[in-house]
């Protein structure tokens, strides 16, 4: 029996799903979590052999005594995953530490978080993306800027999110960004590219082929969501172009990816460039090796009329995708709101209008509200058309 050490299998709370598919596949499912075993959700509970309550988690010494124990109890692990972005680094960690049998360690680990090695392994295999800098200067900036031209776009080259982004347009605003730089870290800055913010949604086997795919649609640059706070609404669509899906499939193989969930970032040029390409064009932005935030797998699953919590759990077990991937697809949306909005509808009149559509609802958790919104609806149509009605209905303000 294969032994699979989840790291904090609690937050997002849907993460149960993953615990209980690898269950149902033979796993010792074993969870190591900073909440307390008697506040862990009873789905959860089922979904784990056993949970390692380790308080202080950001101390690195308490998370290698949960993996300690469970290898004295369990023997040699196969698996170590979080499957979040805080975690992967000492994820990574843990496998090496521990000799966990598969996994990516320390170094790849580096790479999936640091947009400027991204980019690298992009050049490496032939595959464009927005020209950049890491010489955070005024000299470095500026001569980007001549190559490039205004606006340029600087964020934190370790991370994920939307935190410490800032929009260039004049040398007044490269002094602006370089006073608000965090000591310490590090930023790159890059051409902003006018183009429309897909995702590449999915997960690959052990030889980086792609043993399921969708494709997310975003309204909203996450980056206006969090620093306007702005609500959102963001799609998936599972009926992807097939020059989106190559290009997906030419950066899962760039980075080697192997046995994971991954959410890749694209651009899709609203306009021709002269160095990027013709209006249309698919570029990547960056890499997340984990599922999406908020609640993306379950919309995934609605649009795809799947489970992949299943899916994943199958490629760990067999190395393919055992789940039926014949039935009715759908668009399927998450349109988000904020408190401080004075909305036209009120939640009773969502509920009652859309009772034949809405998958769920409810409030965000406070820790990912920032990029999220405040509350959500999530909801599966046939058309596009009546996609964007529910969007006007749901975020309509006064």
């Amino acid at each position: 029996m294969k032994n699979f050490i989840f790291i904090s299998p609690h937050f997002p709370t849907h993460f149960y799903h993953f615990c209980a598919a690898l269950k149902s596949r033979g796993f010792n499912v074993l969870g190591v979590g900073d909440a307390p075993y008697n506040e862990l959700s009873e789905q959860l509970k089922n979904g784990v052999n056993e949970f390692y309550s380790c308080f202080q988690m950001d101390n690195f010494e308490n998370e290698c005594k949960a993996i300690k124990y469970f290898k004295d109890k369990y023997g040699d692990i196969d698996f170590l995953e979080s499957n979040n972005e805080y975690w992967l680094e000492k994820d990574a960690l843990l496998r090496e530490l521990f000799g966990v049998k598969f996994g990516p360690r320390s170094e790849e680990a580096k790479v999936y978080r640091t947009k400027s090695l991204q980019k690298k392994a992009f050049a490496k295999h032939h595959i464009k993306c927005a020209r950049y800098t890491l010489s955070i200067n005024e000299h470095g900036i500026k001569k980007l800027a001549e190559e490039c031209g205004y606006p340029l776009f600087a964020k934190p080259d370790d991370g994920v999110g939307s935190q410490g982004t800032m929009k260039i347009s004049n040398e007044e605003d490269i002094k602006k960004f370089l006073s608000s730089c965090k000591e310490g870290q590090q930023y790159i800055v890059e051409e902003f590219v006018d183009g429309s913010i897909l995702s590449f949604d999915g997960i690959c086997d052990d030889q980086s082929n792609i043993v399921f795919s969708t494709q997310n649609n975003f309204a909203v640059n996450t980056d206006l969501v969090v620093n306007d706070e702005l609500d959102d609404m963001y799609f998936t669509n599972p009926f992807m172009d097939d020059d989106f899906k190559e290009m997906g499939e030419k950066v899962v193989k760039a980075l080697g990816l192997k046995q994971r969930f991954f959410h890749l970032e694209m651009f899709k040029l609203n306009s021709d460039h002269p160095y990027l390409g013709k209006k249309g064009t698919i570029i990547p932005l960056e890499t997340n090796v984990r599922p999406a935030g908020g609640f993306t797998t379950d919309l995934i699953n609605f649009a795809n009329s799947v489970s992949c919590y299943d899916i994943y759990a199958d490629v760990l077990a067999y190395n393919e995708n055992r789940v039926y991937m014949g039935y009715e697809k759908f668009y399927a949306v998450s349109c988000s709101r904020r408190f401080k909005y004075n909305y036209i509808h009120t939640h009773d009149e969502i509920i009652n209008k859309y009772r034949n559509n809405l998958c769920m609802s409810g409030e965000f958790p406070k820790a990912i509200r920032d990029d999220m919104g405040d509350s959500y609806y999530v909801a599966k149509f046939k058309t596009m058309e009546e996609l964007y009605e529910f969007d006007n209905f749901v975020r309509g303000k006064k």
